[in-house]
């Protein structure tokens, strides 16, 4: 008996471990040419002069979003499109004199001598209207230790992705 319970144990965590890997498998990098036109239609009619750098496939609440990375006239943009087109996130890259003063303050009190590695204004669009809503930051702490970081628009809120 204690066998078998032993061994039905082991069973459960590799069916668990299965399932896990079956959730993830959706996550993956996309070729190109198997990107469907839907999304690319979206990319090239928002961006016409891009050069599409990554995609990814992902699940976001049940439906399948495309993750693309992308340059357009020499700056960095990060779009999620459904996938029937529709556009649902546009992240643009931006530099740190561009940045709202009061997005700077915050950053500087929360992490004081870091550096900014990277910035992106995510804006949220609904129905083709393209709204700011925060801002993501690469920092490298005063320690080295490198953060993404979520800023509110107003500075009023600095969240770490993984601290």
């Amino acid at each position: 008996m204690r066998r078998f319970c032993g061994r039905l144990g082991i069973i459960s965590v590799l069916g668990v471990f299965a399932l896990v890997m079956v959730a993830g498998a959706d996550d993956k990098k996309v070729p190109l040419d198997k990107v469907p036109k839907e999304v690319m239609d979206a990319i090239k009619g928002r961006f016409p002069e891009a050069k599409v750098t990554s995609v990814e496939k992902e699940t976001e609440d049940g439906a399948v979003v495309y993750d693309i990375e992308l340059t357009h006239k020499g700056r960095k943009y990060e779009m999620d499109i459904k996938k029937d087109g529709t556009i649902i996130e546009i992240e643009k890259q931006v530099d740190a004199k561009d940045l709202p003063e009061a997005v700077t303050k915050a950053i500087e009190a929360k992490y004081p001598n870091a550096t900014l590695k990277e910035i992106m204004e995510v804006n949220k669009v609904k129905d083709k209207k393209e709204t700011p809503d925060h801002y993501e930051v690469v920092i490298v702490t005063a320690e080295k230790k490198e953060l993404e970081i979520t800023v509110s628009l107003d500075g009023k809120e600095v969240k770490a992705e993984k601290e």
